[in-house]
């Protein structure tokens, strides 16, 4: 019998491609209480930071090179940066309030995509 794990694309495998997509669903949520003055502004951009994240994560692990995968997980993090930014706007325009739980996850993302990134990163030492 296959393992189940071994059969999922490579993102998928990802606790952080995960987590991001549960942040696009929060995102979402969060952006559908938005006045409808805002459906092309904030909205917009706020889900297309949204969407970003998990979709920069999975190109990048896809992408055969070391550099290349980094480079695209790096546009994840700088994208859920974006996304911060953006819901704090929201709440400072008080369109919705502070939603400890989505800072929360935003903050896990960010640690888990720098502690990925720091260890694609590493020179691999082979043992002597």
């Amino acid at each position: 019998m296959e393992n189940r794990e071994s059969s999922k694309r490579p993102h998928e495998r990802l606790e952080v491609w995960r987590d991001s997509m549960d942040l696009v669903e929060m995102a979402y949520q969060l952006s559908a209480a938005f006045p409808d003055s805002e459906r092309f502004g904030l909205t917009a951009q706020l889900r297309r930071s949204a969407v970003s994240i998990p979709s920069n994560i999975a190109e990048g692990a896809a992408r055969r090179s070391t550099a290349e995968y980094l480079r695209f997980l790096s546009i994840a993090r700088g994208s859920l940066s974006e996304l911060d930014t953006q819901q704090q706007i929201a709440v400072r325009l008080g369109f919705v309030d502070a939603s400890p739980e989505l800072e929360a996850l935003i903050d896990r993302i960010f640690a888990k995509l720098t502690a990925l990134m720091n260890a694609i990163g590493k020179p691999q030492v082979e043992p002597a």
